[in-house]
């Protein structure tokens, strides 16, 4: 780019010359189908994997450690605050026989996997009301992290 005398830019042609329109639109076409089919590509890999990708058990592993542990043990028939998480992953909601559930989780009729615990620990009360937890786990990347760790307690 160059300034001519008034201060307006003069711009060079970069590239080679189009004589036609018929060209012009011909390079805007392949530039299009280009960006077209690389953002096409770019959207196929990130939706391509499940939308519950798992999570990093080791980090799960830790956050429980450091955010769930207080109110929920790992080991089976271990119950604090919360019931025993051992062997969550597959089992009923309000199912663990020795821990007393609110009515509305032992009614909920949940089957816990990694789509039923995301949503659970996204918001507990708006997924079961009258339920007594209270604890949220409002980034995604953290939910899969523990769901992964959770996934582990099988006994």
């Amino acid at each position: 780019m160059q300034s001519a005398a008034l201060g307006r830019p003069v711009f060079t042609q970069v590239g080679p010359k189009v004589k036609t329109m018929g060209n012009r639109t011909l390079r805007l076409s392949n530039t299009r189908s280009v960006l077209i089919n690389s953002v096409s590509a770019i959207t196929t890999l990130s939706l391509g994997s499940s939308a519950f990708a798992a999570g990093d058990r080791a980090v799960g592993e830790r956050f429980f450690a450091t955010h769930c542990s207080a109110c929920h043990a790992t080991e089976p028939g271990v119950n604090k605050i919360g019931p025993s998480l051992a062997g969550v992953v597959g089992r009923k909601s309000g199912s663990e026989p020795s821990y007393n559930y609110s009515a509305a989780l032992k009614s909920a009729n949940i089957t816990w996997d990694e789509k039923t615990l995301d949503q659970w620990l996204q918001n507990p009360t708006g997924d079961v009301h009258g339920s007594r937890m209270f604890i949220t786990i409002p980034n995604a990347e953290d939910r899969q992290n523990v769901i992964a760790y959770l996934e582990t307690l099988k006994f």
